[in-house]
């Protein structure tokens, strides 16, 4: 099957009462990990691309692995890329391949804002690709977004449904209480997603797809196997899974994962080499770390987006 752009995805998830996960790839065993569980559950999947996932595997070779894991699976898969930081890097994915692509102007000013994701807009939809806006402002760090608790800012429902009219955007990122990366919350915090505004701007723009960044809910059981087998990370509170469960059922259509896959696939590795030290062979150390991430994404699925079955 060929790659799909989220269109249709968006419409059955927001009618359905379900959203769809976007898993952050970088690699073979990842991809396979994530549509291996995809596959199934029969669900529907995003997979998608930082700039930092492009410069360390190269376009090419992304295109190809999403292209041959939609061929294999026959499953609906869209190619997304996360978070776009200019006009020319959304044009490149536009034109290698990639079915949806995310201009982060978050950082810039509304005007700016507006300016920019407009312009990406006007491109990619003459090119048959959809594009993802972002207003508001996550706290947390990923790949290369890095935002202090103190720069961070709930997204505004008056300014959405401006934003969204403006651009012609086909989704929207906002922010409302989530944050990238996996050390969200300290411990003895509560975290908080702010429902009041996604109410009011599902009201406003019924219909219209919502997206959740930073939405990872960071597995204490993955954090403490790393622990266990030589790593050093520190506790942590991610975004409670029945929180994530609420806004599936509103307007958010699509929710992000990045750093549960990464905390597993390490947790993965680090755990049959101290058990194999005289190991080498990647093939060995590399089947546990797959098999864990498609055991991560079978439980968001399945118990978290409710995509299960939707293919």
């Amino acid at each position: 099957m060929p790659l799909v752009t989220t269109k249709e995805m968006f419409q059955k998830a927001y009618e359905g009462g379900y959203a769809i996960g976007a898993f952050n790839v970088n690699n073979m065993e990842i991809v396979q990990g994530i549509t291996r569980a995809a596959k199934k559950l029969d669900s529907p999947v995003i997979l998608q691309c930082s700039a930092s996932a492009r410069k360390y595997a190269s376009h090419g070779y992304l295109v190809a692995m999403v292209k041959a894991a939609a061929e294999e699976t026959g499953l609906p898969i869209a190619l997304h890329l996360d978070h776009g930081p200019d006009f020319e890097t959304c044009k490149d994915c536009v034109d290698g391949g990639f079915t949806s692509v995310m201009i982060d102007g978050s950082s810039l000013s509304f005007e700016d804002n507006i300016a920019v994701t407009k312009k990406v807009v006007e491109y990619a939809h003459a090119h048959g690709v959809v594009v993802e806006g972002e207003l508001g402002t996550l706290a947390g760090v990923e790949d290369e977004v890095q935002v202090s608790a103190e720069d961070a800012f709930y997204t505004s429902p008056d300014e959405a449904c401006e934003f969204v009219e403006k651009t012609g955007v086909d989704s929207l990122a906002i922010a409302i209480g989530t944050s990238h990366g996996a050390y969200k919350f300290k411990p003895g915090q509560n975290p908080e997603l702010k429902f009041d505004i996604l109410e009011e701007i599902g009201k406003r723009m019924p219909g219209f797809p919502i997206v959740l960044h930073g939405a990872s809910s960071v597995d204490q059981n993955h954090i403490k196997m790393i622990n266990e087998y030589g790593g050093k990370m520190p506790d942590a509170i991610g975004i409670p899974e029945d929180m994530l469960r609420k806004a599936a059922a509103m307007a958010v259509c699509k929710i992000n994962v990045d750093s549960d896959i990464r905390i597993a696939m390490t947790a993965a590795l680090r755990k049959y080499l101290a058990e194999n030290p005289t190991q080498f062979d990647p093939r060995k150390y590399l089947t546990p770390a797959r098999d864990l991430i498609t055991e991560v994404v079978e439980h968001k699925i399945k118990d978290v987006f409710g995509s299960n079955g939707r293919a």
